[in-house]
């Protein structure tokens, strides 16, 4: 009973796992960096298409854009890239799929266009990290409270049901 309880939910798991790497592996379009200030540069890389197939096409929607961009170069880690000037884009997300030179798909990314002199993604400026660690050190008290609360109970339960 004990392994059945155990086993069901890894065995999901794997299982989910398995129908989900397909997917993570189609996914070859990358967008360098994925958020910029408006007039930043980005370079868009298509990494599963041949160079000698042809020129990557890389499509790129969002709030005021529906435009294509050729790849420019072969680049350095496989594939092809282009770079791409955000000047005149609206602020917002945009979307970069890519098709390769034989027409078959390479996957799509995302690109995030930021005012100018706005906050950098994903933290503050000038944070010394005190916050982070009070944040991750009260976390882990309470886990370990929690721990203890639980091993309490169960050896209570067990004292309870040999007596």
């Amino acid at each position: 009973m004990k392994a059945t309880r155990f086993l069901v939910p890894a065995a999901g798991g794997v299982a989910l796992g398995a129908l989900l790497l397909p997917g993570t592996a189609l996914a070859d379009t990358t967008v360098s960096p994925p958020t910029t200030p408006v007039g930043g540069t980005v370079v868009l890389t298509a990494t599963g298409c041949n160079p000698k197939s042809g020129d990557a096409i890389f499509r790129v929607t969002g709030p005021d854009r529906d435009q294509n961009v050729r790849s420019t170069t072969a680049a350095a880690g496989g594939g092809l890239s282009a770079e791409l000037f955000t000047a005149g884009f609206t602020l917002g997300t945009y979307t970069v799929a890519a098709t390769c030179g034989d027409g078959t798909p390479d996957g799509s990314a995302t690109l995030t266009v930021t005012p100018i002199g706005g906050a950098e993604a994903g933290g503050r400026a000038g944070d010394d990290g005190v916050g982070t660690m009070a944040t991750g050190a009260t976390l882990l008290a309470t886990a370990l409270g929690g721990a203890v609360i639980l091993a309490r109970r169960r050896r209570h339960a067990v004292t309870a049901a040999t007596h």
